[in-house]
């Protein structure tokens, strides 16, 4: 057990975490950051769109924003948060291994796991080959021959979306299960091929290129794949708070005010682990937002307490003082 509460802890050493904290140690606030190490976009070697980062490497962009915030006075402990326990006046942390802690605020920024399709190859060469958001990584395979894995009727959206990239796309419609004909004629209008057999492997081609084996024994060359896996948040530690929920188009998740409050009074959360869609310019101004937020809480609790405490003849003396500017001025002075 640390020997004071903290002011606000960060879980979560991410975009938006490490945004929250700095914006939080700029504030003068004491902040500890517990960082599990393995956040979302791990599997790329290059983040894209990202002002003055373009083409940094995710892992380099967090260490920088470590070093930033650790200038000032923010710390940090690696580890995995079991469960928080909302006490009247603080947030009681628990990790996994049984140490605990106290802080006045929680920011939960523990992001999300995307749940591929299980199929053999695919894990391999996500964030490589395999790719998620075209705004991250549709520039360096624009022109080239793209695939479209469905796995929900959001594939449609993606399929759309891709063929902004290239003119040749091919989309692989299984997930989709059987398409509308109106559907399956807008896409053809875009020149976009469709194949309706079920992928069951994908695996190496030519130089960078992918091969996609369907249920009917064909394959299909292509240069890189694009899919959207199931977003699963990390927030199975706040379960047993019972915590509001929004449902979304990508699953259930925590719902938060426009500041990234949750619905108890000392919770707020951040980034994907309440927003699949963040990419990380998103998630480091959602978390600088949310940042302030919970500052400008404290700041308001530090003012409650101290009239709260303060007894009857203080606030007597405060009245009679005349107020700031209007006592007595020298001679000579009056305008």
């Amino acid at each position: 057990m640390d020997e004071q509460p903290w002011d606000v802890m960060v879980i979560g050493g991410g975009a938006a975490g490490l945004s929250a904290a700095l914006l939080l140690g700029r504030a003068r606030r004491r902040v500890l950051v517990i960082d599990a190490g393995s956040p979302r976009n791990r599997f790329a070697t290059h983040m894209h769109g990202v002002l003055g980062n373009e083409g940094v490497d995710p892992a380099e962009l967090n260490a920088r924003g470590r070093a930033e915030a650790a200038g000032y006075g923010v710390q940090f402990r690696d580890g995995l948060v079991d469960r928080l326990d909302e006490t009247e006046s603080a947030v009681s942390v628990t990790l996994v291994g049984g140490e605990e802690t106290v802080s006045r605020a929680v920011i939960v920024a523990t992001g999300l796991a995307d749940e591929l399709p299980n199929l053999p190859g695919l894990a391999d060469r996500w964030g490589k080959t395999v790719l998620h958001c075209p705004y991250c990584h549709g520039w360096e395979v624009r022109d080239r021959h793209l695939g479209v894995l469905t796995t929900s009727p959001l594939g449609m959206h993606q399929a759309e979306l891709i063929r902004q990239w290239s003119d040749r796309v091919t989309v692989f419609t299984a997930g989709l299960g059987q398409l509308e004909p109106d559907a399956e004629y807008r896409l053809r209008c875009r020149g976009i091929d469709l194949v309706p057999a079920a992928v069951v492997e994908v695996s190496s081609g030519h130089a960078d290129s992918l091969v996609l084996r369907t249920d009917d024994e064909a394959e299909h060359p292509i240069d890189a794949l694009f899919t959207a896996g199931t977003p699963r948040p990390h927030d199975g530690f706040l379960a047993h708070l019972d915590l509001e929920r929004t449902t979304t188009p990508f699953g259930s998740f925590l719902a938060v005010d426009p500041a990234g409050r949750t619905s108890a009074e000392r919770i707020w959360a951040v980034g994907n682990v309440v927003n699949p869609g963040a990419n990380v310019p998103m998630a480091v101004g959602a978390g600088a937002m949310t940042g302030g937020a919970v500052n400008a809480a404290l700041v308001a609790r530090d003012f409650d307490e101290a009239v709260s405490i303060s007894s009857p003849r203080d606030k007597e003396v405060s009245a009679s003082r005349p107020p700031s500017g209007q006592g007595d001025r020298p001679e000579g002075n009056t305008p």
